[in-house]
């Protein structure tokens, strides 16, 4: 636990003239008050900052508006992306009249889901190793009205722009230097196939300046841009919180490099999407309870029983998990997206993965692989957890591995392994049918399920009120 003298060292040796106080809203957008460094005291740690509750989404009416960012001063770093130097913190919410941590604060729930698994006695440590991918674009350009829909979206690297005439491009005097990325080719090229080698390393150097362990990245399958940096794995808080830290770094370096980066789950057409595998593990007093060296894949009971939860709740799960409606744009069959509800060692086409690179306790684990990163990690880490622990607690057993290529198998037994929801609208369905996991503890409360619901179905009736370009190919002269 850090404290008030250790944050106000770090502020001075930054030479900080700001501190900024971050806050996600319920959907996991980040928004920002920033204040003088003279802010910095005691007072505000014990007293808050006060904000508008209703100018976020998801949060309070405008009639009860007034809320507290209480500051977690462990969570304190240097921001890399101001100029101004600044002094940053992750801030929980409470009511400013109960001075109650506020249900419907994504990271209030996060740390209840931490609370809930040690008063279980399961374990008492959550750990998770989420791996969120991305795209960066040079240019993207989109626009909905009553009249018109298009989106477009470019890259350098993009096989489409084998032909294109670049002369000029990019402060470049040649012509088109080739070395375009095929699709489904991307895993791995080296430059200059890979044209952001170098954006990704800033990005790493940046996380890493803030005490976040960073693996290895690399570009992703595929073309266009498509890259993930892979952090090591932390505690279920503790990993949300870097992975917001991740997403706002990725979009703030692109930035600077006059591009643009998106977590959209599928803004291409046929090549890839790009999800967030997530890599879980229970621990109890400094051991993994994952781990079985008699087991399937070195996987205890109480792992398997884990799975079992996770799969048995899939469909709920995925409504906080892969939120949107382009997410199931993603989760459909060939493109590497894990769309079938099994679990297999070093499957990629199974929704749960057993990762074999190592075979030591410490490192036995799950690989959940549904997730997008357009989720909210507080929410979503949180409802991964819960599935698991119900699992565990009801003794749900997953059933026998998959260790097959399950997009080729015949369609009499592809038809008896179940399935992702096909549709937001099928994944909330679930969560309203199937959320009492959820609830145990008080880790979700039923308001936070109610606005979750209400506005996501709120969204998708908006996105299926409107006619889309394809639909004009295949209609407008038939």
């Amino acid at each position: 636990m850090a404290t008030l003298q250790e944050v106000t060292e770090l502020a001075t040796r930054g030479n900080a003239r700001r501190v900024d106080l971050k806050v996600a809203d319920l959907f996991g957008r980040w928004q920002h008050f920033t204040l003088p460094a003279h802010r910095l005291n005691a007072d505000l740690m014990a007293q808050g900052n006060g904000f508008d509750g209703s100018s976020l989404r998801g949060f309070q009416q405008i009639h009860e508006s007034d809320m507290l960012l209480m500051p977690d001063v462990d969570t304190a770093v240097m921001d890399p992306v101001y100029e101004t130097p600044t002094l940053s913190m992750i801030c929980d919410v409470a009511d400013p009249l109960t001075r109650q941590r506020y249900t419907r604060d994504p990271r209030t729930v996060a740390k209840k889901a931490e609370e809930y698994l040690k008063s279980t006695g399961i374990a008492d440590t959550a750990y998770f190793g989420p791996e969120l991918e991305f795209f960066i674009f040079d240019d993207v350009r989109f626009q909905q009205g009553q009249n018109t829909a298009y989106y477009f979206v470019d890259s350098s690297e993009a096989a489409w722009n084998s032909g294109r005439d670049e002369t000029g491009m990019n402060g470049r005097g040649s012509g088109n230097l080739s070395f375009k990325i095929p699709g489904k080719e991307g895993y791995a090229p080296v430059p200059p196939h890979d044209t952001q080698t170098e954006i990704r390393n800033e990005i790493v150097e940046a996380l890493e300046a803030m005490n976040i362990e960073m693996e290895l990245h690399h570009h992703e399958v595929a073309t266009a841009g498509q890259g993930e940096l892979a952090m090591r794995f932390g505690t279920l808080t503790q990993q949300a919180d870097r992975a917001q830290w991740y997403k706002y770094l990725t979009r703030n370096i692109a930035k600077r490099h006059g591009k643009v980066a998106t977590f959209m789950a599928k803004p291409i057409f046929g090549d890839n999407g790009t999800g967030m595998h997530t890599h879980q593990s229970l621990w109890k007093n400094g051991q993994p309870t994952f781990y079985d060296s008699n087991g399937y894949a070195g996987l205890s009971q109480t792992a398997r029983y884990y799975i079992g939860g996770l799969l048995r709740h899939a469909h709920a799960v995925l409504a906080f998990a892969a939120p949107t409606t382009n997410s199931y744009k993603r989760l459909v069959p060939h493109y590497e997206a894990p769309v079938n509800l099994a679990y297999s060692m070093r499957n990629r086409s199974a929704s749960i993965r057993i990762p074999t690179y190592s075979m030591s306790a410490n490192a036995k684990r799950i690989e959940f692989r549904p997730a997008d990163a357009t989720c909210n990690p507080y929410l979503a880490f949180a409802a991964m957890l819960m599935a698991g622990l119900d699992g565990i607690q009801r003794q749900i057993d997953p059933g026998d591995p998959l260790d097959r290529n399950i997009y080729d198998l015949p369609a009499e037994e592809l038809s008896k392994v179940p399935t992702v929801p096909g549709s937001l609208e099928q994944a909330l369905d679930a969560l309203e049918r199937d959320h009492q996991f959820l609830l145990q503890g008080g880790v979700f409360t039923q308001d936070v399920i109610d606005k979750w619901l209400e506005w996501k179905r709120a969204e998708a009736q908006e996105v299926r009120l409107r006619p889309t370009p394809f639909e004009y190919e295949l209609y407008f002269s038939g």
